[in-house]
């Protein structure tokens, strides 16, 4: 970031988990974030924290599962902040379980959250990104979602679906100055991961090199680097940041 301006990065799922993390990092960083979920209260904590640690934030209480409202909060803070530099699409939900007993609502629900709001966001983003000639999109997905993952078919297809889409909308918007790039966690200690029993997460400790779960800052720092001006040269990738899990 140059000293003269303030990026301005737009946070899908800030209100916890992982995209907490991100947001406030990218505020350590100098972001001015923009905190979305579904609930004000606890962004409106998140931000008043983040203020108060010296950064600058602001939030938007929308359900991305909504694309007209995520779309029209993604222009709105376009139009209100005059720019928008950074868009991580991070919100995501789980609705788990076998194939052969999974409702069609069920997996709707998780395409719709996971996948469709990514596309969403990243056309609502697009042209103001492409007027300015600088946009870093990153899309948090998943190892479920380069491996598989028996039981998580909605979840592992939509994480699959991130991936064809960022390698498409780097194609598309490079040339522009826009890059897209995906980051795909391992077993990241969240209140989504919070209910595995100790026999899971044993388990998989025995398949990773690096002997521990991962935390929100092991994404953040990741998050970090791909959405800076220094990362202009890195598009259509996916970095599995997962203690060793897969060797993707």
């Amino acid at each position: 970031m140059t000293t003269t301006e303030r990026r301005v990065a737009f946070v899908t799922g800030a209100s916890r988990g992982i995209g907490r993390s991100i947001a406030q990092r990218l505020a350590k960083d100098g972001r001015h974030v923009v905190l979305v979920s579904r609930s004000a209260g606890p962004l409106s904590d998140l931000a008043s924290q983040i203020k108060d640690a010296g950064g600058s934030a602001s939030f938007k209480a929308v359900d991305v599962g909504d694309s007209a409202a995520l779309a029209k909060a993604v222009e709105e803070v376009a139009a209100e902040q005059g720019r928008l530099d950074i868009l991580v699409n991070n919100a995501g939900i789980t609705k788990d379980g076998l194939v052969l007993r999974m409702s069609d609502e069920d997996w709707n629900a998780v395409i719709q959250t996971n996948l469709t709001s990514a596309f969403v966001a990243i056309r609502a983003a697009a042209r103001e990104m492409m007027r300015k000639k600088f946009g870093r999109i990153v899309n948090i997905g998943s190892t479920s979602g380069v491996v598989g993952n028996a039981g998580q078919a909605n979840y592992a297809a939509a994480k699959a679906g991130l991936i064809g889409l960022t390698k498409t909308i780097a194609r598309e918007l490079g040339g522009k100055g826009v890059t897209c790039n995906l980051i795909a966690p391992g077993f990241i200690e969240t209140d989504m991961t919070a209910n595995l029993s100790q026999d899971i997460k044993e388990g998989v400790l025995k398949m990773m090199a690096v002997k521990r779960l991962g935390a929100g800052e092991d994404i953040a720092a990741a998050v970090s680097y791909m959405t800076s001006d220094e990362a202009g040269f890195l598009t259509g990738q996916v970095l599995c940041v997962d203690g060793g899990l897969t060797m993707c």
